[in-house]
């Protein structure tokens, strides 16, 4: 009996525990944050959800966390960061070596396309390195400029190349008079060629056309293009292309009254003794100088002074002749 009366007392313990545990709680004690704030036997039971449901974490650490390092991270400079030669080294070093391969550049390797384009600063202190891409007549060109040569690698690299179509070189050359001679001209502008223009044109375009070739550039002329001294290299050595001209008798010293320019006193004593051996020599133009220096042999200047005034005469004989006309006119 006892037994049993001891089962089914402990069967009811459970109950008699909940009882307890409910009288233990003191009425003062305070509401539990994660917990409803009546116990009221009158509220409804919670769901089994929303026991499962953890607790919303407290973030407030966190963020007074976050705030400390944005703080550490944007703290304002301090003087010994720009003072500490593990940064202001190299940044001297790399500053310096971008100003000074930017000033190699305008200085060596900017390419001119134009003879217009050239700025007075290199007149007689710099040169122009470049390619012939055609030979207008016997005393000038024209070159594609190519700063730094093969070193540079114009040549050889695929993106330095020369064009070779017309289109292509349309407005990308430099047109160049030689310095110092004047050839015979060629038929233009309505003039007849001169004696030996043809010799003078097949000559420098042999000797120059596909090459590259050196100018030591002087000033510019009227007619947009820059007169300089030409060097080009023949058999391993370095030609004046001038001075070679007059020698093979295909041009004479420059005589003009205005404009002359041979590049200094010393080169033009240079080419006048070439002229002269040239001469002597009966070479080229000069070949029949004595017979036909009665019958009416003319230097290039002589021809061009010759056309300017008949070109002048047929301009004044055509106005007057529209002036007489106009006076007949009712």
């Amino acid at each position: 009996m006892r037994w049993l009366l001891w089962s089914s007392g402990s069967q009811e313990e459970p109950d008699n525990n909940s009882s307890d545990d409910v009288k233990n709680i003191s009425p003062s004690s305070p509401p539990c944050i994660n917990c409803s704030t009546t116990n009221s036997s009158s509220s409804p039971a919670a769901s089994p959800a929303s026991l499962d449901t953890p607790p919303a974490p407290d973030t407030r650490g966190a963020n007074s966390k976050k705030e400390g390092n944005w703080g550490s991270i944007l703290k304002p400079a301090e003087w010994t960061d720009f003072t500490d030669l593990r940064i202001v080294i190299p940044t001297i070093l790399l500053t310096s070596g971008i100003l000074f391969s930017l000033q190699v550049y305008r200085r060596y390797l900017r390419r001119i396309p134009i003879a217009t384009d050239i700025s007075p600063s290199y007149f007689r202190r710099r040169s122009l390195l470049g390619k012939v891409t055609s030979v207008g007549d016997g005393d000038n060109f024209r070159m594609y400029h190519t700063p730094g040569g093969r070193l540079a690698g114009w040549g050889w690299l695929p993106f330095r190349k020369v064009p070779t179509s017309k289109k292509e070189l349309k407005d990308r050359t430099i047109h160049i008079r030689l310095a110092g001679i004047d050839a015979p001209e060629l038929a233009h502008f309505g003039r007849p060629a001169q004696p030996y223009a043809e010799d003078a044109h097949k000559w420098l375009t042999d000797y120059l056309l596909h090459r590259r070739i050196r100018a030591y550039i002087y000033r510019g002329d009227q007619y947009g293009r820059v007169v300089g001294t030409v060097y080009v290299r023949r058999f391993l050595l370095r030609r004046d292309v001038g001075l070679q001209m007059l020698r093979e008798g295909f041009a004479t010293v420059y005589e003009a009254k205005t404009g002359v320019e041979f590049g200094g006193k010393e080169m033009e004593e240079k080419y006048r003794q070439a002229e002269q051996w040239a001469k002597s020599k009966k070479k080229g133009l000069w070949k029949d100088h004595k017979k036909q220096s009665k019958g009416g042999w003319e230097s290039p200047r002589e021809y061009k002074t010759r056309m300017t005034q008949l070109e002048e005469q047929t301009k004044a004989n055509n106005s007057q002749s529209r002036e007489s006309s106009g006076k007949r006119s009712p």
